[in-house]
């Protein structure tokens, strides 16, 4: 059933992007033949009164949706459509999908480009536009990630710290497709934004794609292609399908020995551990990768929010109303920069399959490195590969993932509380590995 409804899901894009490729063909004469007719209707010999009023009528038209429709229109209004469907019949991430699903809407009402009645997301001077500069600025990730260090708890981490070596190894996934992007002909700023797909972090994706594929910073003095919408809405996608994904690779690369793999309770961490943790964790982080401070940065500041226990307001203004608003305007701003205009183009395609090609690598990356590391670790100190696949950083669903296959193998097998370790860490891991590509590309 899984792998139906991923070759469901992927099979429906496939063809919507190959659909919209043949209709755009035709936009540029279906328009022509319109100006055509519309010219000659006005032309006829009326009476004064009937042609102003056949104007009026025509002004109206002019302006509408549905005069200014494209078959691109339809098609993202299909693919809108669809986000929402599968946020509301699956609950695959609703938090992200309906208001990315309804942004897709609300950026695809056709209307008359040119006018100048600053409607689209990418005219300047719109309600839109103004709430989009938070996403080419990279300004809504950071806060993003504040709220997700005020929620989120290190202690898996802090009491093993050997499995952050698993989010780690996750990250190869990034790697393998920024080279995959450059073999298909993609430049090394566009590849390193396609490449952080495979962290399955959303707000990541979107920060390193606000700086390097804009659509405005140059290469070799050309600028680059505009793929923050793609690169968001892939990544968003492959973030909402870990259920879906994850499970057929994870019980390829494993044998049902290593599913049964039991492992020692996370020794309990005192309050001083969990306080010091963010703390070591900036400095380190920060003299590694400088330019993944405005992700990391917030991240452990949240974290120390939560953690100190004397700023409890800010912790639960960061991990609720702060974060929930954020989301809100980043999903519908992504969702409306997919403008037909802009999206279906044949490069979204390869998107979305390397973005596959990604996540899935990734998620071998740390099945198989839990592996290699059972290979020098005592019977009793054995890990279960099953918690490698949280090594992609989509919290808290890949590590409930490994808990759920864990419980369908051994009833009595509870792997989420190791699971949140590469999880977490697989956050951290994504964020430095954006700092990297953005020190040596931005």
């Amino acid at each position: 059933m899984a792998l139906r409804k991923l070759f469901t899901i992927i099979g429906a894009i496939a063809i919507i992007v190959m659909v919209s490729s043949s209709f755009r063909m035709h936009e540029s004469a279906d328009s022509a033949s319109t100006s055509t007719t519309t010219t000659t209707s006005l032309s006829q010999d009326v009476p004064e009164e009937t042609n102003q009023g056949l104007a009026g009528v025509e002004k109206f038209l002019m302006y509408s949706g549905f005069r200014n429709a494209t078959s691109g229109h339809f098609i993202m209004i299909a693919v809108g459509l669809f986000f929402i469907f599968l946020a509301i019949k699956y609950d695959y991430e609703p938090l992200l999908l309906i208001p990315i699903g309804t942004g897709i809407l609300i950026g695809n009402i056709p209307f008359l480009e040119g006018a100048g009645l600053k409607l689209g997301i990418y005219e300047t001077g719109s309600v839109m536009n103004y709430l989009y500069y938070g996403v080419t600025a990279g300004i809504y990730p950071p806060l993003i990630f504040l709220g997700i260090g005020a929620m989120t708890d290190f202690s898996s981490l802090i009491s093993n710290p050997k499995l952050m070596l698993l989010g780690a190894a996750a990250q190869i996934g990034i790697f393998a497709t920024f080279l995959g992007a450059i073999a298909l002909g993609f430049n090394p700023l566009e590849a390193a934004s396609i490449g952080i797909i495979g962290g399955a972090d959303g707000p990541t994706a979107i920060f390193l794609s606000s700086k390097l594929a804009n659509g405005i910073t140059l290469y070799e003095g050309k600028p680059v292609m505009n793929l923050i919408g793609p690169i968001a809405i892939a990544a968003y996608s492959y973030m909402a399908l870990v259920p879906v994904i994850q499970p057929p690779v994870m019980r390829l690369l494993t044998t049902k020995k290593e599913r049964l793999i039991r492992m020692r309770p996370p020794r309990v961490v005192p309050k001083f551990e969990k306080i010091l943790f963010p703390i070591l964790g900036l400095i380190l982080t920060g003299f590694i990768s400088p330019s993944s401070l405005p992700l990391l940065g917030m991240l452990f500041f949240g974290n120390l929010l939560r953690e100190s226990g004397v700023t409890k307001r800010l912790a639960e203004t960061a991990r609720t109303s702060m974060i929930d608003t954020v989301t809100i305007i980043l999903g519908i701003t992504v969702g409306a920069s997919t403008q037909a205009t802009v999206f279906l183009k044949d490069t979204s395609l390869m998107i979305f399959g390397l973005g596959a090609a990604s996540f899935i690598v990734a998620t071998a990356g740390g099945i198989l490195f839990a592996k290699f590391m059972n290979l020098f670790l005592s019977e009793n100190n054995k890990i279960n590969p099953l918690i490698g696949s949280a090594g992609v950083s989509a919290v808290p669903d890949s590590a409930r993932v490994s808990q759920i296959e864990g419980l369908r193998y051994d009833p009595k097998n509870h792997l989420l509380m190791h699971a949140m370790a590469p999880n977490v860490s697989g956050v951290i891991g994504s964020a430095v590995a954006a700092g990297i590509l953005l020190s040596f590309l931005g």
